[in-house]
């Protein structure tokens, strides 16, 4: 583990674990937090808020230079946790250093709002992007999928819902992501009590986002169950040495490349769960966070619009 993550990991492991909290608490401690641990970068010269309709917020992050493309951005958090605000600082780094727009959106979280409503809300937010992306000056063909932790799940499942749509995601970007919640891979009990993220804690997530009886192998649930991965967008997937989710993803990534998709695996083996939030206090989760970054732009280059033909 990087010096600089393992000192951070005992600062973590010394304080305030969220899963012993209700909820509220948990979502202050985590935004405080957010606040402390992410990289203070200059807003962009366009923040905008968005309705996206039925109550359904989003924040669109602009330089305002001709646009590449659009990114919809879905945070982690569990399904439970997380904000677009405490995600500003990964926006921000992302729109600036990618030349694309980011459409950041505040999905309904569990337990006020169970599975599936986080996917509905994607859903919604996809079509609205669709929908407008001509308004930002943006090719509605080159609109990106992305999330981390819970919205890389987010992100995973939406592009398979738009398969053979006649506008489908260009690219899709899966940070840390859940894809299995059926089983436990052997990076689940490896790291059982990483203070990153804990297997309490992944339990806490559970409980307050699945109702009881959901069925684990739906695909809406953990993706890489899905019976069929053929068509879905180029991926690139990023993965942590010290993560619990670390086999999640390379499952997916393995998965993807099995059915004919073009997956790019990004491992980043001396970090932990969540590095794209540390970007303040750990130089090596900064590193990592702006070599996703160029791998984005890089792939914005190489990749062709995909569309039905």
């Amino acid at each position: 583990m990087a010096a600089d993550v393992a000192f951070l990991m005992r600062l973590t492991e010394a304080g305030d674990d969220y899963s012993d909290l209700p909820v509220t608490a948990a979502r202050e401690v985590t935004e405080r937090d957010a606040a402390l641990f992410a990289d203070r970068i200059d807003p962009c010269a366009v923040e905008q808020e968005v309705d996206l309709g039925e109550g359904l917020q989003a924040t669109r992050y602009s330089t305002c230079t001709p646009s590449r493309g659009l990114i919809l951005f879905f945070h982690g958090g569990g399904f439970a946790l997380g904000s677009r605000a405490g995600y500003a600082a990964p926006a921000r780094m992302l729109a600036r250093g990618t030349g694309t727009d980011v459409l950041s959106v505040e999905y309904r979280l569990a337990p006020e709002h169970s599975f599936p409503a986080a996917h509905d809300d994607a859903l919604a937010a996809w079509r609205y992007a669709a929908e407008h992306a001509a308004d930002w000056g943006i090719d509605p063909h080159r609109i990106v999928v992305a999330g981390e932790s819970a919205g890389g799940n987010i992100a995973a499942v939406l592009c398979q819902r738009l398969r053979g749509e006649a506008v489908q995601p260009m690219m899709q970007v899966l940070i840390q992501p859940v894809t299995d919640i059926s089983e436990r891979r052997p990076s689940q009990h490896e790291f059982a009590g990483s203070p990153a993220l804990s297997a309490k804690q992944i339990a806490w997530f559970m409980g307050h986002y699945l109702p009881d009886g959901t069925d684990h192998l739906d695909p809406r649930v953990s993706p890489l169950l899905a019976s069929d991965l053929t068509g879905l967008p180029r991926a690139i997937v990023t993965v942590a040495g010290f993560d619990p989710l670390r086999d999640d993803g390379l499952a997916y990534a393995a998965a993807l490349a099995e059915s004919g998709v073009p997956a790019e695996v990004i491992h980043e083996r001396e970090l932990v769960h969540g590095y794209l939030s540390f970007t303040a206090v750990s130089r090596s989760s900064k590193t990592a966070t702006r070599r996703l970054v160029r791998a984005i732009a890089t792939a914005l280059t190489s990749t062709p619009d995909r569309s039905k033909t």
